[in-house]
């Protein structure tokens, strides 16, 4: 019926958000912009074709970010060929690890990772 398009984040500063999802990950902006009908303001960042809105809520004076505890859900997993690069780049720009990295010998490697405002990232490395 359909096919992939992206996942959305909630984000307490845009900046602040960007400047992880771009300098820190490798993101590259796609697009900015503000729906003032709905208050909002949504960034669309990509990392090849993977598509990542982010969106902080304008009326929302008091963000609070979300707990982050077990089992990490949600979380966007992206796909690495080199979990140990990976993790020695999440370890160089200071970029908070939660758990791991994890294994399942032969199967999979999995780190779990966080954003500025809590949102749950995974870096996942399948050995097929």
């Amino acid at each position: 019926m359909g096919q992939f398009d992206h996942v959305a984040f909630q984000v307490g500063d845009m900046d602040v958000a960007i400047q992880f999802y771009v300098e820190k990950l490798g993101f590259a902006l796609f697009s900015r912009a503000v729906n003032q009908e709905e208050r909002e303001e949504f960034v669309f960042v990509a990392l090849g074709d993977l598509r990542l809105e982010l969106i902080q809520d304008l009326d929302q004076a008091a963000y609070q970010k979300p707990g982050i505890k077990p089992p990490y859900c949600p979380h966007l997993a992206i796909e690495t060929d080199n979990m140990e690069q990976a993790v020695a780049h999440l370890i160089e720009k200071d970029v908070p690890i939660i758990r791991g990295p994890l294994v399942i010998e032969g199967e999979v490697t999995w780190v779990y990772f966080a954003d500025p405002d809590n949102n749950v990232l995974e870096y996942v490395q399948w050995y097929k």
